[in-house]
Order: structure tokens, then sequence, then C-alpha cells
């Protein structure tokens, strides 16, 4: 018998490595269809995935740093719809790197990356997403202003918080609508970008994150949620 979320289906961008591809891989074991996306380049983690996944997975190349990819992307997918859309995006810096000592440069890459450009792949691929979907959000328990009591990490705290304020601008101007919108703190993970000290591990995180997301589905407005569904201080 087919799994009970056998119609259901999923557009994650930035799935080819770390908590983007655990989550595909759960969704999948979970029954879902998805569409995940990764960059140009070599062959990926999700490439042998989907190649085992009895055409379950789909694969599209997105650069989300580029506008014209992302609107590429939205003309391939045109005509189908997503219960799920879920936007994985993020890179780092030195963190012991003060807002004094980083380069215009530096700085203008992370807040492009872990802002900027999520928060244009969110107005381009919503209207892929029906009134009862959801849309999702990686960001960071570190973009919460209140939590942020012993400093460190100050460019990619500020990238957060600002991705976190653009998306609350996004769900005031969609007062309106039913979809749920969820800006998502995965906690500290052993990933590429969380590095070997982190807390959890991937097993420890991405299933309890994906229960969260679809538990949120089907209640309208914008929470700000940790991996364990509990609200986290804006």
């Amino acid at each position: 018998m087919p799994p009970a979320e056998d119609n259901k289906r999923l557009l994650i961008v930035g799935a080819s490595r770390g908590l983007g591809y655990a989550m595909a891989e759960e969704f999948l074991r979970l029954g879902w269809r998805v569409v995940g996306t990764v960059r140009a380049g070599p062959r990926t983690k999700l490439h042998d995935l989907a190649d085992s996944s009895d055409g379950r997975i789909e694969i599209e190349t997105v650069d989300i740093n580029a506008p014209d990819q992302v609107s590429a992307l939205r003309a391939a997918l045109a005509g189908r719809t997503f219960d799920m859309l879920f936007i994985n995006a993020g890179v780092t810096n030195n963190p012991q790197e003060t807002i004094a000592e980083v380069t215009t440069e530096e700085f203008a890459r992370v807040m492009t990356t872990n802002s900027l450009s999520p928060m244009r792949a969110v107005e381009a691929l919503q209207d892929l997403v029906p009134p009862t979907g959801l849309i999702g959000v990686m960001s960071s328990g570190q973009g919460s202003v209140a939590n942020n009591t012993v400093g460190m990490r100050e460019v990619y705290r500020a990238s957060k918080a600002a991705l976190n304020m653009f998306m609350r601008s996004f769900a005031a101007r969609h007062a309106d609508d039913p979809r749920a919108f969820v800006l998502m703190a995965p906690g500290w993970v052993k990933t590429d970008m969380g590095g070997p000290e982190a807390r959890l591990t991937i097993e420890e995180s991405v299933p309890s994150l994906v229960r969260t997301l679809l538990a949120a589905q089907g209640q309208p407005g914008l929470r700000y949620l940790d991996y364990l569904g509990r609200p986290v201080p804006w």
C-alpha cells in the first residue's frame, strides 16, 4: 500500500547536500514527491537519491543568487503546484569576524545569499503553492535578536535576522493569505557549514524538523520555530 502522503509534492530549493538533502530524503521516505534544486556542477548525492527513487525525485538546476536562473526555474515549473515550498540557502563567514572587521564584499556575499536571494526565490515561486500549502525558509536560532547574549557570528546573525524581517514583511503583505509560513531554526547541526563540533546530528534534527513543518500545515500566518516545533523569540 502506498504511503498516506503519496500525492503530496515538495519543491525544495537547495537540496544537493546537508540539511536540504536530508530533508528531501526524509520527505521521500514519507511518500512525498520531491523536486529538488542543485547548482550547476558535479553530480551530487541528490542525483544518486533520484536514481533510486522510482521517479519520485526530480532535479532542477538553479543558483538563487542569479535572478535570471530563478526566473528560468519558475518558467520550467509553470502549471505545476506544490503542497510545500521550502527555501534552503545559507553561507557563513569567519565566526570571529566583527562588523568592524568584515569587508564590504564579504558582508554583501553573506547578506545576499542568506537574506536577499531566499526572499527573491519566495517571491518568484510562491504562486506555485495553493491556498492549502506551506512556504518555509531555513532561518537559524542565531537570527533571534532577543537570544543574542553572547555575540559571535555577527554577520551571519545579522543576515538571518534580516531574513526574518523580510519574511515578516512578506507575511504582512499577505495578511489574508490562508497559507502557512514558517521560518525554521534547525539547531546547530553537524554539516559542512555547521562544523564537526555542532550539537546535533542530521539524524537528530531533520526528522523532527520535517514533523514540525508537517504539523504547521493548515495554520495560516507566520511562525518562527525550532526543529522541535518550539517558538523562537524574535
